[in-house]
């Protein structure tokens, strides 16, 4: 059984920081493209990051290029979002998602984790 599950959202000031993880199980982590998703209230899912099985390719949304961080270490199957300067435009459930392959970006992932909130006061 495949399992994402995201960590570390929570309640931030404009500017701050903050690092979300996402631990996959029941699959092999390093064999997979991973991304984040965000999706705030009354707005579509949005992508915000890739990254390709190494680590080595990573693909960014512009609303936070330049910002945000996505990274991987396949030691602890652990896919990161590194969260910088951030925004109240920032605020959404934040997801990580895995699939279908190795690849740095898909228009579809096959496995989705619950979310984690990310609330960013002004």
């Amino acid at each position: 059984q495949v399992q994402l599950v995201e960590s570390g959202g929570g309640l931030v000031q404009a500017g701050g920081s903050l690092r979300l993880s996402c631990v996959a199980s029941g699959i092999t982590f390093s064999t997979y493209g991973m991304a984040w998703f965000r999706q705030a209230p009354g707005k579509n899912r949005e992508f915000v990051a890739s990254i390709n099985w190494s680590g080595g390719s990573s693909y960014y949304g512009d609303s936070v290029k330049g910002r945000f961080a996505i990274s991987r270490t396949s030691a602890k199957n652990t896919l990161y979002l590194q969260m910088n300067s951030l925004e109240p435009a920032d605020t959404a459930v934040y997801y990580c998602a895995a699939g279908p392959g190795g690849a740095a970006y898909y228009p579809t992932y096959n496995y989705w984790g619950q979310g984690t909130q990310v609330t960013v006061s002004s």
